[in-house]
């Protein structure tokens, strides 16, 4: 064949040398860096090994290992751009295509039903009702639930609905917890324009109580923007003193474990604190989801969280909003009101009442 006349030579491709970390750095910094400790990232990496194993070696395919750091990487900072300067090998074009992929195979449904599970034993809601009740008293929780606002950019699909109340888009993440912040069933796909009550109401967990699949006597905690119902207890928006003011103070000890459990998972995954850059809304759905999962993995291993200024992301944070109450409803509220009463003069009729300080 005939030589083409003035035809350029085939450039070879290069490929960046790529750091093994997981030999490299101790777990210390591996958890500063990865939020996980080698094991743990070898233990994420064999749930989905199958799933991100390339099918051929060409072109130096990245291993499932890497693929897994790169997206733990990713979730820590909430810069995708940060991946790719932490010599790990790939550019920003193919940690953002590897990270979808690794999300995608985390949020596989029989791994999120492995790690992120409501009670419903009648063994398993006695630890959580005890555990529960050594806060303050507060008798017959299994769990405290409450909402959460993770901002994303504008879709370009249904624009409107994803503005919340501060004028930010946003998905609104219903959150139940225990005490020790472990998160035991989540809600990620509601835009931010849901009131915090309809998410609880078309949730499966709502229709697992009210169907009787949780064993009797359990309860939920919720704020003042949930209703009242015989499972689920609220605060009292104006408390008169005596048993109803007890209450209130047993009940917010109580639920603030739900506000640490969000704070702790937020601080893990700092991609949660900022505005999440990608699209469409169903994937940031799936992130949202895998950072549950891992936060319950590191919880597993007792992993520590991150103290405050140690994420490495933009410091954009988006404050909640005090709860919004909901108006008076007849009917079934007015019946669940009647039983949080009823409970309220069973439980906390004989509470101490605390004592006016002295004038010093």
């Amino acid at each position: 064949m005939a030589e083409v006349v003035g035809a350029r030579p085939r450039q070879l491709r290069t490929f960046w040398a790529r750091r093994d970390v997981l030999d490299e750095l101790p777990d210390p910094e591996l958890i500063k860096r990865y939020r996980l400790d080698r094991a743990g990232i070898l233990f994420v990496t064999d749930l989905v090994r199958e799933a991100l194993t390339a099918p051929t070696n060409r072109n130096q395919a990245l291993s499932p290992e890497m693929k897994v750091l790169v997206t733990l990487r990713y979730l820590a900072t909430g810069k995708m751009q940060q991946c790719s300067s932490d010599d790990l090998g790939p550019s920003q074009q193919t940690a953002s295509r590897v990270t979808r992929e690794t999300v995608y195979a985390l949020a596989q449904p029989h791994i999120v039903r492995r790690f992120i599970k409501f009670p419903l034993t009648v063994q398993e809601t006695q630890v959580k009702r005890r555990e529960f009740e050594e806060i303050a008293g507060f008798p017959g929780v299994v769990g405290a639930v409450d909402g959460t606002h993770v901002r994303i950019v504008a879709p370009k699909e249904f624009e409107a609905e994803y503005v919340n109340r501060k004028g930010h888009h946003s998905i609104n993440v219903q959150i139940v917890c225990d005490t020790h912040g472990r998160i035991l069933h989540q809600t990620a796909n509601w835009p931010g324009s849901v009131h915090d009550a309809r998410i609880l109401r078309e949730s499966a967990l709502f229709t697992g109580f009210e169907r009787g699949m949780v064993p009797a006597g359990c309860h939920l905690l919720g704020d003042s923007a949930y209703p009242s119902k015989k499972w689920l207890l609220t605060p009292y928006v104006r408390p008169q003193p005596g048993p109803q003011s007890a209450y209130n103070r047993a009940h917010k000890r109580t639920r603030s474990t739900v506000e640490r459990g969000i704070g702790q998972w937020k601080r893990r995954f700092h991609v949660l604190h900022g505005e999440i850059r990608v699209s469409p809304p169903a994937y940031v759905c799936r992130i949202i989801q895998v950072c549950a999962i891992l936060h319950n993995i590191c919880k597993d291993r007792r992993l520590p969280v991150p103290e405050e200024g140690e994420n490495e992301g933009d410091g954009a944070v988006l404050h909640e909003d005090p709860p919004v109450p909901l108006p008076p409803v007849p009917g079934r509220v007015r019946e669940g009101l009647l039983c949080r009463d009823e409970f309220v003069n069973f439980h906390f009729i004989d509470r101490p009442q605390p004592q006016p300080r002295a004038a010093v």
